[in-house]
């Protein structure tokens, strides 16, 4: 490797990483809706054996002003500190299949040359594809199944799965530039955005991370657990129902929502995401029409599990 100044450490183990594994990508510092990244990272790390192979050098790519590292105080010291983590993980799914997962935060700095660094590495690990998740707010109901863009070169999988597909500019994010990056050098790339709920965006949405984890294991065959999260989702929507029915105003909003896409009942494709019929609230109004139902959200999230 000749990179005349590398942004990461090799750790030990990266030797016997085995050639032409998966990548999968998440990283936060942009948009996290539903707490999807967050919940696929839990899944991963608590039900899988993983160990950090290749670690970014934090004081090259991150702005410690925007986001301090954790101070331990003990009673009158210092007594430790928790640096911020980017790095590649050596996984084994629940088959024991081993991946490649790329975790942490988003570089606030050198974007291209991390670009270059992420490239080196994808070629001298021989890897076979890159799929990478992101989640953003959407406005659908959470009636609907979790929405989905998709983007990469993968033209079967974005036929079959994507239900937006815009000809906007968006901001971009580091996975973006990956997958363009990638996708020049003709490796399979693909990105999946969940589109969440948008007055869902902020609670832990069990239904975004499920489906993140489902068009995942589509795409490139590793085995995930689901199980768990499921149950999840079915308690979420139990406690949500109940809350809706006690809020007229929240009643309105799903219904805009609802009647503003089509149902495709030929059972063939998934339902696509239309343009609304109607004007859809913006951000003040939706703020107002869930100004109770937060409160009551977070006044009981310790034991409705709404948030961590």
């Amino acid at each position: 490797m000749t990179h005349s100044k590398r942004l990461y450490a090799l750790e030990p183990g990266f030797a016997e990483v085995p050639l032409g594994l998966h990548m999968i990508a998440g990283l936060t510092g942009f948009t996290d809706a539903g707490s999807t990244l967050g919940q696929l990272a839990d899944q991963i790390f608590a039900n899988f054996t993983t160990k950090l192979v290749v670690r970014f050098k934090n004081d090259e790519l991150l702005d410690y002003r925007s986001r301090r590292p954790v101070m331990f105080f003990e009673r009158d010291h210092i007594e430790d500190y928790e640096p911020a983590t980017l790095g590649i993980y050596l996984v084994h799914d629940e088959a024991n299949q081993p991946f490649l997962y790329l975790h942490g935060y988003e570089p606030d700095l050198r974007w291209e040359e991390f670009s270059e660094s992420i490239l080196e590495l994808v070629a001298d690990l021989a890897v076979a594809d890159f799929t990478w998740v992101h989640a953003i707010p959407f406005p659908i109901p959470h009636t609907r199944e979790v929405g989905i863009a998709v983007s990469g070169n993968r033209k079967d999988i974005i036929d079959a799965v994507s239900e937006w597909k815009p000809q906007t500019q968006v901001p971009g994010n580091i996975l973006h530039l990956l997958e363009y990056r990638l996708s020049k050098k003709k490796l399979p790339t693909i990105g999946f955005v969940m589109l969440v709920p948008h007055y869902l965006s902020e609670s832990e949405y069990p239904d975004s991370a499920l489906m993140a984890l489902e068009q995942m294991a589509s795409a490139t065959g590793l085995v995930f657990p689901t199980d768990a999260i499921r149950e999840d989702g079915l308690e979420f929507h139990r406690k949500l129902v109940k809350q809706i029915e006690k809020n007229e105003d929240l009643q309105k909003l799903v219904a805009s929502l609802e009647q503003g896409y089509s149902k495709d009942l030929s059972g063939l494709t998934r339902s696509p995401i239309a343009k609304p019929k109607s004007k859809l609230p913006n951000a003040e109004e939706i703020a107002a029409e869930l100004e109770d139902y937060l409160a009551i959200r977070r006044k009981n999230s310790a034991d409705e599990g709404f948030t961590n």
